[in-house]
This record gives C-alpha cells, sequence and structure tokens, in this order.
C-alpha cells in the first residue's frame, strides 16, 4: 500500500499598500487597485509558536515617561504642529513638492537642536557633504555639535549612528537610501519599507528623535507604500507656491497632538524664518478704499487667520461668462454667483466674474463665503467695502448665512486687530437684525445675505447703510491698508 505524498503548499501573495492576500500573483491589486504592489511572501505558515519576549509586560501606570517627553526644536511654529516640540524616539516624514524647502527647514530644525546642546546627525542622500555645507554657511547653520554625512547605504547610515550617537536624526531622504540585502533599487517599494522599518527600530531602540523627508508623486501623495504613513507616528505636509514666499506646514498624522494645527514660515534666500503671526501677509496695501474687497477671518487649523479676498466684475460678450478664481474653490464661487442672481436679483449672467485670495493662500474654510459675496457684489455695484469691517459665515443655496465654528474665537481676533464691525450670521431663533458691542467693537448679527448686503449698501433696495466707507486718511493703519 503505497502513501500519498503531502501536497506542497501554495505560494501566497500579498499586496504591499493595502495587505490584500491572493492565491496567484496580479498586477493590480484587487482591493486597493494600486498596480505594481502585489509581491510573493511564502507559503501560508502554520501556528506559529510562542517565544522569548524583549521586555516583560508592566502595569501601564509604571511605565517611565521622564525619557519621552517632548522638547522643543526651537522652531516655534514647528512645536505648534508636533504638539510640543520633538519626541524622542518618534518618527517624523516630512513630504512637500520639490523645491518647497524641506531641506532648508530641516537644516534649520538640526542647527536650532546642536545650539540648544544636543547633538544631531544629518544624513544627505540627494546632495554632497559640501553642498549643504554651502547651505548651513548661508543659513548660518554651521556648529560643532551637528554633524553631516552624505550616504545612500543603510548599513553605512547605521554606521553613523553607532559612532555619533546623535539625540535628532535627519534623513534626506528616505527614497535614496537603499539597503544591499535587499531586491530593487533605492526608492521602490521594498526599498522604502525596509529601509523606513530599520530607521523606525533604530530610533525607537536607541530613543532618538528621528525625521525623514519622503517624496511625493506627481499627485501629491507620499511616494512608496502606504505602510511607510503606518510606521512612523507623525506625518507632515509642507505647501508652497514657488511664486510666494510663504509656506505652510501641515499635520497630516500625529500621535502626539491635534492634526487641525498649521504653522507659518517665511522662506527667502537667507534661510527659513518662523511666522509666529500672519496678520497682515494675506492682506492687500491699498493707497484708497477699492471696490471688490471684503476681509473675511478664516481658521488655519486653530489659528484664526485675516485673509482679503477680491472680485472683479466685467461685462463679456462670450455665450459662457468666465468665472475664474484663485485661492478659492471653484465651484463654490460659481454657486456664491448663482445665488447672488437668484436671492439677491444681482444680474451677473452677461459679466465675467474674477475672484483671487491675496498673498497666495488658497481657503477651503467655508467662513469666507460671505467675504466673496460682499466683494462680487462691490465690484457688481462699483461701490467700497470699508476696510475695517470684517464678514464671516457660511452660504447657502438659499441665501441664509449659517454659522461656522469657532465664531467667538474669529470675532476677538478681529476686536483684537482694530476693526469696527464684524458681520457674522444670526443666531438660531434671534431677531432679524441685531447689533452688540464686543470689547468696542459692532457685531452685525444677519439672517441672509441680502440683509448682509443691506449692511454695506450694496442691495439693490435702498436702505441706509450701517457701515459707511471712510475717508482713507482714516482708514485703520495697523493692518497697513492705507
Amino acid at each position: 500500500m503505497t502513501s500519498r505524498a503531502k501536497p506542497r503548499p501554495r505560494p501566497a501573495y500579498r499586496c504591499t499598500e493595502c495587505g490584500w492576500e491572493a492565491a496567484k500573483w496580479m498586477g493590480r491589486c484587487g482591493e486597493c487597485q494600486a498596480w505594481g504592489s502585489v509581491v510573493e511572501v511564502g507559503a501560508p505558515t502554520g501556528r506559529t509558536a510562542a517565544g522569548p519576549v524583549t521586555s516583560p509586560a508592566v502595569p501601564i501606570g509604571d511605565v517611565p515617561v521622564e525619557d519621552s517627553r517632548a522638547r522643543t526644536s526651537g522652531i516655534p511654529e514647528l512645536d505648534r504642529v508636533l504638539g510640543g516640540g520633538m519626541v524622542p524616539g518618534a518618527a517624523v516624514l516630512l513630504a512637500g513638492e520639490p523645491g518647497v524647502g524641506k531641506s532648508t527647514l530641516l537644516l534649520e530644525v538640526a542647527a536650532q537642536t546642536a545650539r540648544s546642546g544636543l547633538r544631531t546627525l544629518y544624513v544627505s542622500g540627494e546632495e554632497s557633504a559640501s553642498q549643504v555645507r554651502l547651505r548651513a554657511d548661508r543659513t548660518g547653520g554651521v556648529h560643532p555639535e551637528l554633524y553631516l554625512a552624505a550616504e545612500t547605504d543603510l548599513a553605512a547610515v547605521l554606521g553613523h549612528i553607532e559612532q555619533v550617537r546623535p539625540q535628532l536624526l535627519v534623513i534626506d531622504s528616505v527614497q535614496t537610501i537603499g539597503a544591499a540585502d535587499v531586491d530593487g533599487a533605492p526608492g521602490g517599494v521594498t526599498q522604502v519599507k525596509e529601509v523606513a522599518a530599520a530607521l523606525v527600530r533604530v530610533a525607537k531602540t536607541q530613543n532618538i528623535a528621528t525625521v525623514m523627508v519622503g517624496h511625493v508623486t506627481k499627485d501629491g501623495t507620499i511616494a512608496g507604500p502606504r505602510v511607510l504613513e503606518h510606521l512612523v507616528d507623525v506625518v507632515l505636509q509642507f505647501e508652497g507656491e514657488r511664486s510666494s514666499r510663504l509656506r505652510m506646514l501641515r499635520a497630516v498624522k500625529n500621535r502626539f497632538g491635534p492634526v487641525d494645527e498649521v504653522g507659518c514660515f517665511d522662506l527667502s534666500s537667507e534661510g527659513i524664518v518662523a511666522v509666529t503671526d500672519a496678520t497682515g501677509l494675506f492682506v492687500a496695501r491699498h493707497h484708497q478704499p477699492v471696490a471688490g474687497t471684503c476681509i473675511s477671518v478664516v481658521l488655519e487649523g486653530r489659528r484664526p487667520i485675516l485673509v482679503e479676498v477680491q472680485a472683479l466684475v466685467s461685462p463679456s460678450s462670450a455665450e459662457r461668462p468666465r468665472r475664474t478664481t484663485s485661492g478659492l474653490d471653484g465651484s463654490r464661487a460659481a454657486m456664491l454667483v448663482a445665488v447672488l442672481h437668484q436671492r439677491c436679483r444681482i444680474s451677473l449672467a452677461s459679466h465675467d466674474v474674477f475672484a483671487s485670495t491675496v498673498g497666495g493662500v488658497r481657503i477651503q474654510d467655508t467662513s469666507a463665503d460671505l467675504a466673496t459675496a460682499v466683494a462680487v457684489a462691490s465690484a457688481w455695484k462699483n461701490r467700497e467695502v470699508p476696510t475695517d469691517v470684517a464678514a464671516i459665515g457660511e452660504i447657502g443655496l438659499a441665501g441664509e448665512l449659517r454659522r461656522v465654528r469657532d465664531m467667538p474665537q474669529r470675532i476677538a481676533e478681529a476686536a483684537r486687530l482694530g476693526f469696527r464691525g464684524v458681520i457674522v450670521p444670526m443666531e438660531a431663533g434671534g431677531a432679524p437684525t441685531s447689533v452688540r458691542d464686543v470689547d468696542g467693537m459692532k457685531v452685525v448679527e444677519v439672517p441672509d445675505l441680502e440683509a448682509a448686503l443691506r449692511v454695506f449698501d450694496l442691495a439693490r433696495t435702498d436702505t441706509t447703510p450701517l457701515f459707511r466707507t471712510r475717508e482713507p486718511h482714516l482708514v485703520r493703519p495697523a493692518l497697513g491698508l492705507v
């Protein structure tokens, strides 16, 4: 009697992006639809036996936390986004478009950390050591406690870490580092995953704060496997227009703080400087009041920022007039034009409408709806809006005004800057139009868009406006609007 041989286990294939498994190889993942992410992981294993532990489990109250308290990075805006500063043993991934200033920011962070007495290691895989030194000379980042190495091999990087023993490690960038014992070229899915995992292990075991630069694809997402964002503790996005010196840092993921904070930086040839008060950056300087402008207070993260919206309305002979925006959502601006036409009887069907923000800021907060509509109505009627009156509120399709979050914080910011009035949506169940004083400033609550336009004398009906445009020499100079 012959015994039948046991069948050999079939190989398994797994997606490196989402973990989906299949019995055979496929060019495209059946779960997340990613191309080229399905790789062979070997035969499925059986039960895993218990093994030795690295450290015994202890009650959570007995775990020491003194070594993991955040310490300042020397840059207040970065500390704000991180939730207090750099945490020892934390792995941070910084991503952004090419040329946005990632290397300049991290070199400044490394220099500030070295000045505080903590040893720092900066590993550059994209530039030579002399090129980084030239940039450090230009930005004033040369310090004895700042060590520099130009390496692209993971084993050499780990050797530098063992030799220098830094408290802060900067890797620029993770896509340029390769492991010799892993298949594929540096920057590939397998290579990036292995390199990032090795650096995170070193950061956790040796309690080293690690910052890695990550490249982005053409659609703005972080290059490499999605698991890269899961491995690290913090994911930061560095944004900015090439035509503007303003840069913004946002947290996409943060295990040690909030993810709705934003940091502002000024990038110049001398380096990068944190902008602790962004007031005035997004407001134009007018020598005299100009029609088609209105100021709003939007939230960037948790920070209220003053933003000016400008609009231009011109007659058009085209069959389809243009609706062009810069810094604003184009579809939302078109919706506001339709609401002005339908609810406020402001005919713009034969006019081109252009709307833009000042300073290159991109507004995603719906609280700027009212300021945008007021600016368009002001440009259509060619009547100036007072530069010391702000408009805050979201507009619905019925023309009603909706309140937005953190309204007291926005009003307090307008009062701090010396505004004499602010237009806000009416509280639920309130009077049709009410006026109250807050810190010497008039807060006008209106129910809908047409009532807000009457306050500025921009409505079709003849009314007495609450706010009139002051003379140019009386316009509040605190924001440089004269």
